[in-house]
């Protein structure tokens, strides 16, 4: 078993790596080529039972696709997503990270509690990274490591949305979006908008739309039906059929897309316009060809182009960063410390075990020796030093910090513990 200071991890079952890429290298496009859909998420867990790694996570969002596992080499992971994705090797090297280990785990808690989001402090994030680690730990591939670790980022996210302001305001996604038309779209309340769509951020959208352009003109379509009008009925808006697409998009002044297909669901063959149309497109992978914009009448947005929201509420977020990252560093930290103490657990028990024998022996030596000796008083005794014994060398492995693979390597040659012992 290969040991660490006090820094996680590098065991029998190998490193800890985070793998991926998001909205800092890689534009809207490429991001798609590696986005992961619930049936794909499931794949990739089957094949990596199947290839033999331990412990991995998947999380995909319109900003970021990331693999969180143990594995003996990080190509490991990435064939594992590229295999399952539409992305290749070498367009995932080009805009990429990888971290190992400690790295890999700092970056998990950066991005837990938002801190490394497009939107500073969107910690719709950590909804999808409890939803990554339960589906793991349903295809029993979540081990204590990985379970402990997203635990602790759990509880972080939670300690910093409750404990900062970093949170505050709205700049999600869909606020965004009703932001961006109400600025480039006059008497917006006065226009129709159809929105294409219901899944979250679809829902999102709508709600902010009612919410902030007062307008009765908005019609829901979506793939399921049923699913356009159980969202209309709280608002009672307009449900059309999906195959009424075309002829309600030459009515439309604004169209919202965003559903979750992984190729094109609006192109200019659906266009026949006789007025301006503004498309926003907030699904990743883009769901709206660029060819629209060969027809003069379109005006086409992509979510990359709405970050830029409300800078006085992200500038009282950056404020907050400084706490928000105090707090990260105390629940990591107790975390590290967990990770190596019980790094020296196996080295502790097989002590203990070899007390046990050496225990045994002096018993049965002295059983033969001495017609009065108390068996069970000696027993009592001698559990009770090995207990005092075993206490202390924990302590001492508490307190050693960078010097603690020399100690167990001397406890280890001292009372010749096998590699066979400590497993």
């Amino acid at each position: 078993m290969k040991r660490i200071n006090n820094t996680p991890l590098s065991t029998s079952e190998g490193n800890f790596y985070a793998i991926g890429l998001n909205y800092k290298k890689a534009d809207a496009e490429i991001r798609g080529h590696f986005s992961i859909n619930e049936t794909a998420q499931a794949n990739i867990l089957k094949q990596a039972k199947q290839d033999g790694i331990p412990s991995l996570t998947v999380i995909s969002t319109c900003n970021r696709t990331e693999l969180y596992g143990f594995a003996q080499h990080p190509f490991q992971l990435i064939k594992l997503l590229c295999e399952h994705t539409h992305g290749t090797v070498e367009e995932f090297e080009k805009v990429a990270y990888i971290h190992k280990n400690s790295e890999a785990v700092s970056h998990l808690f950066n991005v837990g509690t938002g801190l490394d989001s497009q939107i500073l402090g969107d910690f719709e994030i950590i909804s999808q990274l409890r939803s990554g680690f339960r589906r793991s730990k349903k295809h029993g591939l979540l081990n204590a490591y990985m379970e402990r670790l997203i635990n602790a980022v759990i509880q972080a996210s939670k300690r910093i949305k409750n404990e900062t302001e970093i949170s505050t305001g709205a700049t999600s996604v869909s606020f965004a979006a009703v932001q961006y038309i109400m600025a480039h779209v006059p008497y917006v309340s006065e226009k129709n908008i159809l929105l294409f769509g219901t899944g979250k951020i679809g829902r999102n959208t709508c709600e902010n739309l009612i919410k902030h352009t007062k307008n009765e003109h908005i019609t829901l379509i979506n793939r399921t039906k049923e699913r356009a009008e159980k969202i209309a009925g709280k608002f009672n808006l307009i449900v059309k059929d999906y195959a009424d697409i075309q002829s309600e998009l030459a009515q439309t002044d604004v169209l919202v897309v965003a559903t979750g297909a992984q190729q094109p669901t609006i192109s200019k063959e659906l266009l026949f316009l006789k007025k301006p149309l503004l498309i926003l497109d907030l699904s990743i992978p883009r769901n709206v060809s660029e060819d629209v914009k060969e027809n003069e009448l379109v005006t086409l947005v992509h979510l990359d182009e709405l970050s830029s929201v409300t800078n006085q509420t992200l500038q009282h977020r950056a404020e907050q960063i400084p706490v928000a990252k105090e707090i990260i560093y105390e629940i990591e930290s107790e975390f590290n410390i967990w990770v190596r103490n019980r790094h020296f657990i196996p080295t502790v028990i097989a002590l203990k075990t070899k007390l046990s024998e050496i225990k045994a022996g002096e018993i049965d030596y002295h059983r033969k020796k001495l017609n009065d000796f108390n068996e069970e008083q000696a027993e009592i005794i001698s559990d009770r030093i090995i207990q005092k014994i075993t206490t202390q060398v924990v302590n001492h492995l508490k307190q050693a910090n960078g010097s603690t693979e020399e100690h167990l390597q001397m406890l280890e040659t001292m009372f010749q513990l096998e590699e066979s012992e400590r497993e």
